[in-house]
């Protein structure tokens, strides 16, 4: 699907492979998947139809893919796909996944007790729930996602800056107000009726894999159902393998994936802080020749003047020291970002030396952003 492949995995990158979860995941590389984003049966435990006040029928989950025997066996069955995960997961990797009250909590303590190290849980506000239609609960308006590293140690990915320009310049909270997947994202079947009772909206996934992968990262979906994970990942450029046992969802999640396109390289890009960036050395501009020995840096004003040495420390009247110190020096201030506040001449103009570091990080690539 004209992804970028790592040669390891190539033969699986951007598939869906049709048959049983835990017996098709064994087929997946140790250590080959950046990011696991898992939608597994939530074990309903439904007795009998569930109708509203008028007597009319819910289209509840009762498929064969979400009933089990008893407890002990979907344990077992957690275990089992967990396991396999974490084996596919690369030592920096990440899991999601996602469920109700029904079996989340034991999915949480099995994530524990394998050895997985959480991360957060993350609380999906559903804007429009379904009602509770017998009145005797309170109606089910979220659904609970839990982030967790490979393990303990593990370095996974985040992109802070992202999730707070996502959320106009807050820190993202752990709370996520979205809809459930309704309208022309909603899949329907021949009839007319949804495909699938449990489709994610693409809002949810998206934020996801914003927050905690990146561009060319390979994203495994075990519980593949019907797409959306594939399609997200198509659209912001991540590889994607899927597993899904029904093939009527297998083949409407191909046709789904098929008619979406990846956004264009420029739009991938995400915020970033200035702590995720390469550091350069003011040195470095005097060993590529952008400064040269001997310079004036000047303030803003034209009042103070520095030279620079070709060591990478700059000189007044009476101090020496790097930029930062002396700018903090000639201003009599505690501290000073010395890539802003001093300047070069360049014809009759000043220019900040930060223009010149941006030069050089440009000049170095992506390995700089």
């Amino acid at each position: 699907m004209g992804f970028e492949a790592k040669a390891e995995i190539k033969p699986l990158n951007n598939t869906i492979l049709v048959g049983d979860c835990i017996e098709q995941l064994t087929k997946i590389p140790t250590g080959s998947v950046d990011l696991v984003f898992a939608d597994p049966p939530y074990n309903l435990q439904l007795n009998g139809d569930l109708h509203r006040p008028d007597q009319s029928k819910v289209d509840a989950v009762d498929d064969d893919w979400d009933k089990f025997d008893s407890f002990a066996e979907y344990d077992a069955f957690t275990r089992g796909w967990l396991r396999e995960c974490r084996r596919a997961l690369k030592p920096d990797g990440a899991l999601w996944v996602i469920g109700s009250y029904h079996n989340i909590f034991r999915v949480g303590a099995l994530l524990q007790d394998m050895g997985f190290w959480l991360l957060n849980d993350v609380i999906w506000r559903k804007s429009n729930p379904m009602p509770n239609f017998r009145g005797r609960r309170f109606t089910n308006a979220h659904e609970t996602l839990i982030w967790a590293g490979r393990d303990q140690s593990s370095r996974y990915t985040f992109n802070y800056d992202a999730m707070k320009a996502l959320n106009e310049e807050l820190q993202m909270r752990s709370d996520w107000l979205l809809p459930i997947c309704s309208g022309g994202e909603r899949l329907k079947d021949d009839k007319g009726d949804k495909l699938h009772p449990t489709q994610k909206p693409e809002s949810l996934l998206r934020r996801v894999l914003l927050s905690s992968s990146n561009p060319g990262d390979v994203v495994l979906d075990p519980f593949f159902g019907s797409g959306t994970t594939g399609v997200v990942a198509k659209q912001l450029g991540r590889n994607f393998i899927g597993i899904e046992r029904d093939k009527g969802y297998a083949k409407a999640a191909k046709a789904r994936i098929g008619l979406t396109e990846t956004l264009p390289p420029e739009a991938l890009k995400v915020s970033t802080s200035k702590r995720a960036e390469v550091r350069i050395p003011f040195g470095s501009l005097i060993e590529r020749g952008l400064v040269k020995a001997g310079d004036t840096l000047y303030d803003p004003a034209q009042r103070v003047a520095a030279k620079v040495r070709a060591d990478g420390s700059i000189a007044c009247r009476d101090a020496s020291g790097s930029i930062h110190k002396i700018g903090a020096h000639v201003q009599g201030a505690e501290a000073c970002n010395g890539w802003t506040f001093w300047h070069m001449r360049k014809g009759k103009s000043l220019i900040p030396i930060d223009m010149l570091r941006q030069q050089v990080r440009l000049e170095m690539g992506p390995a700089a952003d």
